[in-house]
């Protein structure tokens, strides 16, 4: 437990009042909940019909939690390359493949954008690529192509090594989640995997497919990954941080 000059130093370094946020109303939300961005932006999600006017005082609450989070995120990305905050990228660095990619813009006057590769490991966008957000919905469709190339039959190969079979493979974009198995033994994985070193993803792989043996996280779970993974709690930790490898244009 913190002593109590560090208790008020902690409690001094939290701003009055409520850091800024935005609201965003969902059908599907029964309660609100609250996401702070890697970027520090704060959204309150809350239900259709809410009464906005409550929010301060059901935020006021979790003030001193905000605050700091906000913070610990600052400090957590100051390392990070200039080109993680890039809009639309320059490059793009696939470690999963140990590739890096070559993003080129072209702006024209064409009402469409298109995206080809001209060159070895070389994209170009070609219209209007003023358009940032049409220009990284493109790529992110590039990236869900990519996955699905790259990750399917490495999949296929370690289910075969590990005798851990599974029925289909999807590729999504998920927020919260790097991959996912279904009752059915179906495994979704993220394209964001592909920032990552290739053996986090490896562990996310094995991982999922012992999900298709116990859909939960039990102890025999556990007991199942070390045995197809030894020592995998290295790579467990490791995937603390893992969203660092993914750069911010990713996001939606």
């Amino acid at each position: 437990m913190a002593d109590a000059s560090e208790q008020l130093k902690l409690f001094h370094t939290v701003p009055p009042g409520l850091p800024d946020y935005g609201i965003r109303e969902s059908a599907r939300a029964k309660h609100v909940s609250i996401k702070i961005h890697l970027d520090g932006a704060i959204e309150v999600v809350v239900p259709r019909g809410f009464d906005h006017k409550r929010l301060p005082e059901l935020l006021e609450k979790r003030r001193d939690w905000l605050w700091q989070t906000k913070q610990n995120l600052e400090q957590q990305t100051a390392d990070l390359a200039p080109h993680h905050f890039e809009t639309k990228p320059e490059i793009i660095e696939l470690r999963s493949r140990q590739q890096t990619w070559q993003v080129l813009y072209q702006h024209s006057s064409a009402a469409s954008l298109g995206l080809t590769q001209p060159a070895p490991q070389t994209l170009l966008l070609r219209g209007n690529t003023d358009n940032t957000s049409a220009c990284t919905d493109l790529l992110r469709q590039w990236l869900t192509r990519k996955a699905r190339a790259e990750f399917a039959p490495w999949l296929r190969e370690l289910s075969f090594d590990r005798h851990l079979p599974f029925g289909r493979v999807s590729i999504r974009g998920q927020k919260t989640r790097w991959a996912s198995c279904s009752t059915q033994k179906n495994i979704s994985l993220n394209y964001k995997l592909l920032f990552l070193p290739s053996d986090l993803v490896h562990y996310v792989f094995v991982h999922e497919l012992c999900h298709t043996v116990h859909m939960n996280h039990s102890k025999v779970f556990w007991q199942l990954v070390g045995e197809k993974l030894p020592h995998y709690q290295t790579y467990r930790d490791r995937m603390r941080d893992s969203w660092q490898y993914v750069p911010r244009w990713v996001e939606k």
